[in-house]
């Protein structure tokens, strides 16, 4: 039997450790973890940066899973390969599914100090982008947001808030969680849910992903 390749993208500032608990049949599937480049430069855009991440993929017609962020970065990175299925994980489709505490750090640009702030004091940036609820899961978001390059989180945080698509991508599959604080359910549209699955569902509630996962590819 032919074996499906996935490929795997994690979220901002996050390593391929989080998906260390997804139960996947590797009789049916072979497993890719996709990394984090470095930005050619801050101005580099989206669509580059995804061109060449793309050259990590091996395998014809992949399956592309990505989570938040990578979540955005697999979807840029359909556009340069064939996948079979993309599949997106507490993220978003267009721009109009971001909430508004995103579209203000873009109109303000706020943005333009978050690098400082992240470096200094980390633990209040994630708390800005992934809740309040930091502190009870400290060793999560350990493992959650392991990425700490200062030039990389400015060039994914600038992506995050100026990206620019309008409509999603056909036959998409996207899992949300209902108690996801950072993309709240209520503007998401089309997904698959996961009652109270929060940002970071992909640790806490990998099981049920899983499922969801094995019955998108087979059926």
């Amino acid at each position: 039997m032919n074996k499906t390749p996935i490929y795997f993208m994690p979220g901002l500032a996050a390593g391929p450790e989080i998906f260390e608990n997804l139960e996947l049949d590797p009789e049916k599937y072979t497993f890719h973890y996709l990394k984090w480049i470095k930005p050619l430069a801050l101005e580099e855009d989206i669509d580059n940066y995804a061109c060449r991440l793309s050259d990590e993929i091996k395998e014809k017609n992949p399956v592309l899973v990505g989570v938040s962020f990578g979540g955005i970065m697999v979807q840029e990175i359909a556009k340069f390969v064939n996948p079979k299925k993309v599949i997106i994980i507490s993220s978003v489709k267009n721009q109009g599914e971001l909430p508004k505490k995103f579209k203000l750090a873009k109109f303000t640009k706020v943005y333009k100090f978050f690098p400082t702030v992240i470096v200094e004091n980390f633990e209040d940036y994630a708390r800005y982008f992934l809740g309040k609820s930091l502190k009870k899961k400290a060793d999560l978001y350990k493992k959650y947001l392991s990425v700490r390059s200062k030039k990389y989180l400015k060039w994914s945080i600038y992506n995050v808030l100026k990206w620019e698509q309008i409509s999603p991508l056909e036959d998409i599959v996207h899992i949300h969680g209902t108690k996801d604080t950072v993309f709240p359910i209520k503007n998401v549209k089309n997904a698959i849910e996961i009652k109270g699955g929060t940002h970071i569902m992909i640790l806490t509630k990998a099981k049920k992903i899983s499922k969801i996962i094995d019955d998108v590819l087979t059926f």
